[in-house]
């Protein structure tokens, strides 16, 4: 198990200690004030630790504090480390980003488009394009979430099992394939839309590795990076660890809630999803990211790939603002653009939050959020286990805080 540490005093490497104690005083505030059970935030310059405080409660019933070895689900973060997989299998050779993807999952052969109507009364085209694996790693392959509520097609996903993303009863392959069955909200490559997208790259994986998703991410990233707790779920000895999640009323009053399967190894293998991991083990990961595809002597990936992996690649330069699907054209996605699995900023001076040109990352739904800033030199995490009933409050504030400190 691995323990993430402090390793430098933040005046050393350009932070502003008092700027790093009100980012503290900020999150202690919001675990007293029981907007928060617990987290922990860790900020490092320069690929060394140099804030790491832990606030509040892992359990809160228990009163099992916060710990630097404290497990959580980082449900979305989980998408970047299944993109940097298949890219992976890109630099061997096995497919190129602009390969179809019924090449390897022929269920997608031949997609249909929304055109109108709803229900029983939906009306399809025939695609014009074939949707690519860049279509997948951008999240632009017109594939949605059941969850959504703002189109016909979230509508059916919803009708076919897929709310939570799973069909229910079936693995990886089965889901894949329900997926494959339903009309896309538009033509591959034409709009943003966030989406089931990694599972099918997840999918892909499989496939082209011939392992199952857990095994290979294993065997292929967390063993070699040294990201010792991380997976897709937890053994008897990391149990007590991990942290109780827990769901957030219109109220913003808290209460514990069921969470992934985690207690033995699940059917359904989420790329998009799935993982459990401490910070120590992000924390690896971002560095391996930081440092362009290599940490301690391991090389994953060549620098090139990853400069383009957190390039933008929506078209023209855009952001998802402006390419997003109806609805993801709020303000929050200004000056955001997307990359191969990960989020990057494009124009600074119009995000909501500040950020620092190029900078990539992507959270999770119960609260946790990374990014990696190469121009200043900087990685930030943040961990907590709250699924709110709106939107996460706390990302703005702890971008402002973490910037306020950089000096230099």
């Amino acid at each position: 198990m691995g323990h993430l540490r402090h390793e430098v005093d933040p005046a050393e490497v350009g932070l502003d200690p008092k700027a790093l104690a009100r980012l503290d005083q900020h999150f202690a505030h919001l675990v007293d004030d029981h907007r928060m059970p617990g987290c922990l935030v860790a900020v490092s310059r320069h690929g060394r630790v140099a804030h790491l405080a832990t606030h509040g409660w892992r359990d809160r019933a228990a009163g099992l504090p916060v710990e630097t070895d404290t497990l959580w689900r980082i449900y979305s973060m989980t998408k970047p480390v299944t993109s940097v997989a298949a890219l992976m299998l890109l630099e061997e050779g096995h497919f190129g980003l602009d390969d179809p993807v019924a090449r390897f999952l022929p269920a997608f052969a031949a997609p249909r488009v929304y055109l109108d109507g709803s229900g029983t009364g939906t009306r399809t085209r025939p695609a014009e394009r074939e949707m690519t694996i860049r279509h997948l790693l951008t999240h632009t392959s017109g594939l949605t979430f059941g969850f959504y509520h703002s189109h016909p097609v979230d509508a059916l996903y919803r009708d076919a099992g897929l709310e939570s993303s799973v069909a229910p009863g079936t693995d990886l392959a089965g889901t894949c394939e329900v997926y494959a069955g339903l009309p896309l909200q538009f033509e591959p490559g034409t709009e943003w839309n966030y989406s089931v997208s990694t599972n099918v790259l997840g999918r892909l994986v499989e496939v082209v590795s011939g392992q199952d998703l857990d095994v290979h991410l294993a065997e292929r990233i967390f063993r070699p990076l040294g990201m010792t707790d991380a997976g897709f779920c937890v053994t008897e000895e990391q149990a007590g660890r991990l942290a109780e999640l827990y769901g957030e009323d219109s109220e913003g009053r808290l209460a514990p809630i069921t969470g992934l399967p985690l207690r033995g190894r699940p059917r359904f293998l989420s790329g998009s999803g799935g993982m459990v991991a401490t910070a120590h083990d992000y924390h690896r990961f971002m560095e391996m990211l930081r440092r362009r595809g290599e940490l301690d002597g391991v090389r994953l990936l060549k620098p090139e790939t990853v400069d383009t992996m957190t390039a933008n690649h929506l078209p023209g330069g855009a952001d998802r603002r402006t390419f997003g699907s109806p609805l993801h054209r709020e303000p929050g996605n200004a000056g955001l653009g997307f990359g191969l699995g990960v989020s990057v900023v494009v124009d600074p001076e119009i995000t909501r939050s500040p950020s620092g040109e190029g900078a990539f990352g992507w959270s999770g739904v119960a609260g946790t959020t990374f990014w990696v800033d190469p121009r200043r030199d900087l990685t930030v995490q943040f961990f907590t286990q709250v699924r709110p009933a709106g939107s996460h409050s706390h990302y703005p504030e702890l971008k402002r805080l973490v910037h306020e400190a950089v000096q230099d």
